[in-house]
């Protein structure tokens, strides 16, 4: 590392991610609000840039498993976090949902999430297609909030590089975030791809590219995620992504505790005090028995070999093995590891995150256990149709005739901006569920999740009758 004494202080920024992000890699996002409020105040006074509480699956997981009302969460923690900036995952056109929705329902939403304490807003676009940021981005900065643009990172190697995900794709990309108006850009690596060498590569020239302060996002799946860190921290990152160490490492991200004492005494001195992030963990190490079953055991190593071949993210890991396991089809996980890596391929290429990673995941699945697109999901379809936008490379135009055979939207894949062919939801929706939402936040849930977020409302109101007319649902 350069000499600290030569140059002046450029302390490192951490957000934390222990209460979104952490266990949604580890606990299939099974964290209940009441377990997070005993420490919120707590963790309000670390110092940490941001805390990532909402978004991602979050607003899915509360409302289906754990019976909490999900706009509520942020409400909750903003009484206790009052000093730290509150933020949240965006999927752009996805919002926290597994579709595209129209643009009436993305600026109800980004408006809605400002309203209940969301401060800095990460939004992503699966196939990075910049298109689909574009009406959150709109809204945002209406609202007076922070914008970071993110960036996914994926391989087509072992190493950056290749034809697709090289140095120059990330340095045009985050030039296209900039120029859309990002407070911060962010590299998401899901999956804890990026080496640490080629982490320097790339924030080095970053660094010379783009203005704003750079956010850098990874995970511990190959077992590189502190070594990225710290090499990323020597070519100037600003600001990097952590988990207290209960809710770290595994899929998750890198455990905080452990940065911040490698750089205590130097130029990149969080700052932070580890004696109470020790105290913090104290309560999480309390509280996981009862998430012990949640977490993903069916390998002793705390690392995956394999991720560098199947480009898995943690979270999909995650979820994957527990409805492997449900469906008693958990020795099917390797070859389904292997037939992931062929779908992607099949698809363009796309970085695996959702939710791409979910649609293509589905259909490895379907592969492995009925034979190559015998069976294909409606999502896929929707992707190859262009619905969540343009892939990184084409689509082979045979498998393209195979999958939109019958399609009902046509059998040519759009070019268009997704979002311009989907007509306003929100009116529709209004009519279709009726006086079962009783708000905008309820409506918007119906509009996100409408089967299971109509089970919660009618449980929610269990006492008013579902006054609901018979047009179809959106």
């Amino acid at each position: 590392m350069t000499d600290h004494k030569t140059i002046p202080a450029h302390p490192v920024s951490i957000q934390d991610n222990t209460f979104r992000d952490g266990h949604q890699s580890i606990f299939a996002t099974r964290m209940k609000t009441e377990d997070m409020i005993p420490i919120a105040e707590e963790m309000d006074h670390c110092g940490f840039w941001a805390m990532e509480v909402w978004g991602g699956a979050t607003f899915d997981a509360m409302h289906r498993f754990l019976n909490e009302d999900p706009w509520m969460r942020p409400r909750m923690l903003k009484k206790y976090i009052r000093k730290t900036p509150m933020s949240m995952l965006l999927r752009g056109q996805n919002l926290v949902g597994y579709r595209h929705y129209a643009d009436d329902v993305v600026r109800a939403f980004v408006d809605q999430s400002c309203e209940i304490g969301i401060d800095i807003f990460r939004c992503f676009d699966a196939l990075n297609d910049f298109r689909n940021l574009e009406t959150c981005v709109e809204r945002i900065k209406a609202n007076g909030k922070h914008f970071e643009g993110a960036v996914c990172y994926s391989l087509t190697e072992g190493r950056l590089g290749g034809e697709i995900y090289t140095l120059d794709f990330y340095v045009k990309k985050a030039k296209e975030l900039e120029a859309m108006g990002a407070d911060t850009i962010c590299v998401k690596d899901m999956a804890g791809l990026l080496s640490p060498y080629d982490a320097f590569d790339l924030f080095s020239a970053l660094k010379k590219t783009v203005r704003v302060p750079l956010h850098l996002h990874t995970h511990y799946t190959s077992g590189m995620g502190s070594m990225t860190y710290l090499k990323a921290i020597e070519a100037g990152v600003d600001i990097i992504d952590t988990c207290l160490s209960p809710y770290a490492l595994r899929t998750s991200m890198p455990a905080c505790e452990p940065i911040v004492a490698a750089l205590q005494g130097t130029d990149r001195d969080s700052g932070i005090d580890l004696p109470s992030l020790l105290r913090l963990s104290e309560h999480l190490e309390s509280i996981a028995p009862q998430y012990k079953h949640l977490l993903a055991d069916h390998k002793l190593s705390m690392i995956d070999n394999n991720v560098l071949a199947h480009q898995i993210p943690g979270g999909m890991i995650s979820n994957l093995v527990s409805q492997l396991r449900d469906m008693k089809a958990l020795d099917k996980i390797n070859d389904i590891y292997r037939e992931v890596v062929r779908t992607r391929k099949d698809m363009g290429c796309p970085p695996l995150v959702t939710p791409s990673s979910q649609i293509i995941g589905s259909q490895a699945v379907l592969n492995v256990l009925f034979g190559r697109y015998v069976q294909i999901s409606k999502q896929l379809r929707d992707l190859v149709f262009g619905l969540y936008g343009k892939t990184p490379v084409p689509i082979d135009l045979k498998l393209t005739a195979k999958i939109l055979k019958n399609y009902k939207r046509g059998q040519t894949p759009i070019t268009v901006r997704p979002a311009d062919l989907l007509p306003p939801e929100m009116e529709k929706a209004r009519e279709t569920i009726g006086h079962l939402a009783r708000s905008e936040e309820d409506l918007l849930g119906w509009i996100l999740f409408p089967q299971t977020m109509e089970k919660y409302l009618q449980a929610k109101y269990e006492n008013v009758a579902p006054a609901r007319k018979a047009a179809a649902g959106c």
